[in-house]
């Protein structure tokens, strides 16, 4: 089966970074951002038992939902999420043996970029979407000059330092979404907080998008 990004991130286009979090809680916390509206949720590789996590939340929520790793390094880890029936592969940069890896085992992969020719490079090597990252070096000024050369198809999410109020100016500029990491959830903060949140993120998304 072809899995297709664009149909995770039609409901709301925002993907929940849960860097940080621990095993015990991270069933709670990721059933907590699917309830809010959210059908997309990483969890970084550097977190604590990582791996784990991602098992839990692949068991644990909605079909639905795309499950998968941030800060991905080598094909050995797209390899090791791959087992655990997560399905989605973030890097923060654009190492084209790692996106031919998710590639070849048919998992969605969105790299970090920061130029384009990493991007041209990336989509080259099968990227679904762009992760412009940090967004600071790809304000929307830049974003909306890039589109005039990238396909007409490229998805690309800003990650880093965007708040509710800072995503209608890059929505404007050609942004199809967001990746959302330390203003949606931190290591330590309850279901509540997270929650409310992910709250002002929806809110904000369907006040200036309509939906």
């Amino acid at each position: 089966m072809n899995l297709s990004l664009s149909t995770y991130l039609s409901p709301i286009p925002l993907i929940a970074i849960l860097r940080g979090i621990q095993s015990r809680e991270c069933v709670d916390i990721a059933r907590t951002i699917y309830d809010a509206g959210f059908r997309c949720i990483e969890i970084p590789l550097n977190s604590p038992d990582a791996i784990a996590s991602i098992a839990l939340l692949v068991e644990h929520l909605p079909k639905d939902c795309l499950i998968g790793a941030g800060t991905v390094m080598t094909p050995d880890q797209v390899t090791a999420v791959h087992q655990t029936g997560g399905r989605l592969i973030v890097m923060p940069h654009a190492d084209t043996s790692v996106i031919r890896a998710a590639k070849a085992l048919n998992m969605l992969c969105t790299p970090g970029v920061a130029t384009l020719t990493e991007a041209f490079a990336a989509l080259h090597a099968g990227a679904d979407a762009l992760k412009l990252f940090p967004s600071e070096s790809v304000p929307p000024s830049v974003l909306k000059a890039w589109h005039s050369v990238l396909p007409a198809s490229t998805i690309c999410l800003p990650v880093g330092g965007v708040k509710p109020d800072g995503m209608q100016v890059y929505v404007d500029a050609g942004a199809q979404g967001f990746g959302l990491g330390s203003n949606l959830y931190k290591a330590g903060w309850n279901a509540e907080q997270v929650r409310a949140n992910a709250d002002a993120y929806v809110v904000a998304w369907r006040a200036f998008s309509g939906g």
